[in-house]
């Protein structure tokens, strides 16, 4: 290629992405000039138009798709389904699930989908003069440029590398913490060290999730993928102030959960959820202390110190069930065992497994 035709190229290029962003420029004051015209929210005439495109959606999906909080998605689908332009229905696929779709015999959408057609038609009338093979490449364009542009909102919705990427919050005078995550692929969660001033700290790799610190309550909620993969491996790192008690809650599936809590002060730990593996090394107890597990596990690994007491309920299938020295295979639900140490009078942990596992060890290091 001649230097000349090579530049001709970058040109070219350039001015092809220039319009390109002045469509999608466009397009988005096109949405917000029909939402006047319609006088309803921006935001609301913005999910009806992703239901129409893509179809029936979770609440999950459709916060994830428009950048808004699941609380906030809730309260407008609550008010889209009063005005009966949408309506809520179970998943044919999985009727745990929830999904929203149109109402298309609703009476409003007839003056929705008039207005939003009215784009479409003029851009018909763009692409009239072209043949079909044009039209083929202009929509192989348009689709994998519809793929980048997934990726670079996932890039854009990516933790930094640096120090500046850490998220924490003063300790102040606090009495106790509770910890709660939500949907998080890896997490790490450990004790902090002595005269740490903050109540935690926390670095994310891969998407950021939503942190939110109310009192000593902090909640780190990660958003349901939807068509906005990212090639990078995803994880929280949480350190907690030694300095005040705790209380642990961990939501949703996880590839791997571990927690060095070997000086945290712990009043209760609950993992609910899918995971692949989960390893959790417990501080001396002060008191009674509750420990649930469930839903589906790989392994389930629990360490507790040499001194510490612990009464266990097997409420799942286990194929190899480890509890101190003893080893048992194949084990049936609602089993109840406890440390020969054990005094109810006594601090103690009072671990409950309720979930059908490969591997699961409960033992005294």
């Amino acid at each position: 290629m001649s230097s000349s035709s090579q530049e001709r190229r970058v040109r070219l290029l350039r001015e092809l992405t220039r319009e390109l962003r002045q469509v999608t420029s466009l397009g988005a004051s096109y949405v917000r000039a029909a939402a006047a015209r319609l006088g309803m929210p921006v935001t609301d005439l913005q999910v009806i138009d992703i239901l129409e495109g893509a179809g029936p959606l979770t609440a999950g999906q459709l916060a994830e798709l428009t950048g808004l909080t699941t609380g906030a998605i809730t309260g407008m689908i609550n008010r889209l389904e009063k005005s009966g332009l949408i309506q809520r229905g179970s998943d044919p696929e999985d009727a745990r699930r929830v999904i929203v779709r149109l109402d298309p015999d609703a009476a409003a959408m007839r003056d929705i989908t008039s207005t939003l057609d009215a784009l479409g038609a003029a851009w018909n009338e763009v692409i009239a003069g072209y043949d079909e093979e044009q039209i083929a490449v202009l929509l192989e364009v348009l689709k994998r440029g519809a793929v980048q542009t997934r990726d670079e909102i996932a890039r854009l919705r990516t933790a930094p590398e640096s120090a500046e990427g850490a998220v924490s919050a003063p300790l102040g005078d606090l009495p106790s913490g509770e910890l709660v995550v939500i949907g998080a692929p890896r997490l790490a969660v450990r004790a902090g060290a002595k005269g740490m001033a903050d109540l935690y700290q926390a670095r994310f790799e891969g998407l950021t999730p939503d942190v939110k610190t109310k009192g000593g309550t902090v909640t780190i909620r990660y958003p349901r993928r939807f068509m906005l993969g990212t090639k990078r491996k995803e994880s929280a790192e949480v350190t907690l102030s030694a300095a005040i008690p705790w209380k642990i809650a961990i939501q949703g599936a996880a590839a791997e959960i571990v927690a060095e809590l070997g000086r945290l002060q712990l009043t209760g730990l609950e993992a609910h959820g899918g995971v692949s593996m989960i390893q959790l090394n417990l501080p001396t107890p002060s008191a009674v202390v509750p420990v649930k597990i469930s839903g589906g596990a790989s392994e389930i690994i629990v360490r507790r110190p040499v001194d510490a007491a612990a009464r266990v309920r097997l409420k799942g299938w286990v194929s190899t069930f480890v509890f101190d020295d003893q080893t048992f295979s194949v084990m049936g639900s609602d089993m109840r065992m406890q440390s020969r140490d054990f005094a109810s009078d006594a601090p103690y942990y009072d671990i409950e497994v309720a979930s059908s596992a490969s591997i699961v060890t409960i033992t005294a290091d």
